[in-house]
């Protein structure tokens, strides 16, 4: 009796595949994402919580026409619907996206360039046009998930413990930073920061140069120099300035003005020594 219902439940079960396989062979019903769901249920739930268009413009049946043994390659190259761009030309999509069902959650190795570039250009052309340490690293090295922007400090320690991470980008472009710049606004704590000698002189002095922010002589780019002239003109006449050519000559540096620790300007004649003078009452 158990051999006879095994059997039975045997014959049954191949009907079942026999017909199964039928439909999927001769078409006989189409099927739908509700069909998918019934052995692919991880798969429909990615499409529904992160597919993008993959969710909304296409169905499971779009990508994968048939099904398994009547159709054995149902994994459809992305350049079925995905052309007229270079980055659709890449070789390897898998290599960013990794998950076809998820297509915007990107994760890439350390290793990857190429493939940023046939949508990032403009950073590349800094990357090589200001050469630095960030120009010998792959672009995933700090992008490694698509659209992440990495804080500075992962990699690198601030000038000084006041610093956060976000002043970085306040003198420094990430894909050129050693073209050091700076807004109008920069404070003097910045430059104290690396320029602390002269901050510490700047912040001493009792010269009107006191007030002045570091940005408002040294303007736009990192060590520029102005000359005095740049904000005094020339306010001495022109015998002064033959025998001291320098401001320097009289007026020490910038950071601290008016220091004559040899006694006078610099460069000036020793003076005579005085006279001997003898008094009429005691001539003879």
């Amino acid at each position: 009796m158990k051999n006879l219902l095994s059997k039975s439940k045997g014959i049954l079960l191949a009907a079942l595949l026999v017909g199964l396989l039928s439909t999927f062979a001769f078409g006989a019903d189409t099927l739908t994402n509700a069909d998918c769901v019934k052995c692919h249920a991880a798969v429909v739930a990615d499409v529904a919580a992160k597919g993008g268009a993959h969710k909304t413009s296409v169905t499971c049946q779009d990508c994968h026409v048939g099904h398994p043994p009547a159709v054995k390659n149902i994994i459809p190259a992305c350049s079925k619907c995905h052309s007229g761009k270079p980055h659709y030309k890449l070789p390897d999509c898998l290599r960013c996206h990794n998950n076809p069902h998820t297509p915007k959650i990107i994760k890439l190795g350390n290793n990857i360039t190429e493939e940023c570039l046939s949508c990032h250009t403009q950073q590349i052309v800094k990357l090589r046009q200001v050469k630095s340490k960030h120009t010998s690293l792959a672009c995933s090295f700090c992008h490694n998930v698509h659209g992440k922007i990495p804080l500075c400090t992962q990699c690198h320690k601030p000038h000084s413990a006041d610093m956060a991470a976000a002043d970085c980008k306040r003198c420094h472009q990430a894909h050129m930073p050693t073209a050091v710049t700076y807004a109008a606004d920069t404070p003097n704590k910045m430059c104290a920061s690396c320029h602390k000698k002269a901050f510490d002189l700047l912040s001493k002095t009792t010269s009107k140069h006191k007030a002045v922010t570091c940005v408002a002589c040294h303007k736009d780019k990192h060590k520029f120099v102005p000359t005095c002239q740049n904000c005094h003109g020339t306010p001495h006449p022109a015998g002064m300035l033959a025998k001291f050519p320098k401001c320097g000559d009289c007026h020490s540096i910038a950071h601290d003005l008016n220091r004559w620790e040899s006694g006078g300007p610099k460069g000036a004649p020793a003076a005579a020594p005085a006279k001997k003078v003898t008094h009429p009452s005691k001539k003879k």
